[in-house]
């Protein structure tokens, strides 16, 4: 079998469900020992370990809220000692909380950014001295960074397309180490977050190419190319998996 991320060790937050879940599995199928975060699904994500280690690979789960950058920190550290290095780092926590500019209050917003920009900055800074040359960061975005079809999303957009912004500078100050820096934005997805079978998610569909939502796996796929080495010469990019959402 094919494992292009053997001897490859993997760093992803909040992903005891969802969309980091698969990720974490497709990138132990790949051959990567991954570590990763939850903030408190902690049945979830020692199931998870435990399914890859039965599996044959290595996981590690570790609880760190992704607004605590000291917790952040403590978590990319305990992995490093355990694995001896960090490779590829994968920002995926997230959070969607719904509202417009007359009833978006600030504690929101604050909280917007801490968990969908700030913790990716904590998380990239405490990683980096684990990182050798070569390595990957990879940020999962949203296809609503570049579209905003419907109402009461402007805050999640805002920080979302930030991400844009910093994989550009990352990728460009990275470079020089051969370290790469790029965003998958996926568009509806079916997940806890986001299901299909409601009425919000099946409207969703009218706005896409491909009248669907997409499986976790199908974007953990791309952040496992974007981890690997045939996407050695890609960097400060943007990468949909969005069904046509934005096209």
């Amino acid at each position: 079998m094919n494992h292009p991320l053997d001897n490859k060790v993997a760093f992803v937050t909040g992903a005891a469900r969802g969309i980091g879940a698969a990720i974490v599995r497709r990138l132990a199928a790949d051959g990567a020992a991954v570590a990763f975060t939850y903030q408190s699904s902690s049945a979830a994500a020692d199931a998870l370990a435990a399914e890859i280690a039965f599996a044959g690979g290595r996981a590690l789960a570790l609880q760190a809220d992704a607004t605590d950058a000291k917790a952040i920190a403590t978590a990319v550290d305990a992995a490093a000692a355990r694995f001896g290095r960090i490779d590829v780092v994968v920002n995926n926590a997230g959070i969607f909380l719904p509202g417009t500019l007359d009833d978006f209050s600030l504690a929101d917003f604050d909280r917007t950014v801490a968990v969908n920009l700030r913790a990716v900055f904590a998380t990239a800074k405490a990683a980096l001295p684990h990182i050798p040359d070569g390595g990957r960061i990879v940020n999962v975005g949203s296809t609503n960074a570049l579209r905003v079809p419907f109402g009461g999303a402007a805050f999640y957009a805002m920080s979302k397309s930030a991400l844009t912004g910093l994989a550009k500078g990352l990728a460009r100050d990275l470079g020089p180490r051969d370290i790469t820096v790029n965003n998958v934005l996926p568009g509806p997805v079916d997940t806890d977050m986001n299901p299909e079978g409601t009425d919000f998610g099946r409207s969703l569909h009218a706005f896409m190419a491909l009248p669907r939502h997409g499986r976790p796996q199908e974007i953990a796929a791309l952040v496992a190319w974007l981890a690997g080495p045939e996407s050695s010469f890609v960097t400060g990019a943007d990468l949909l998996a969005d069904g046509g959402f934005a096209a």
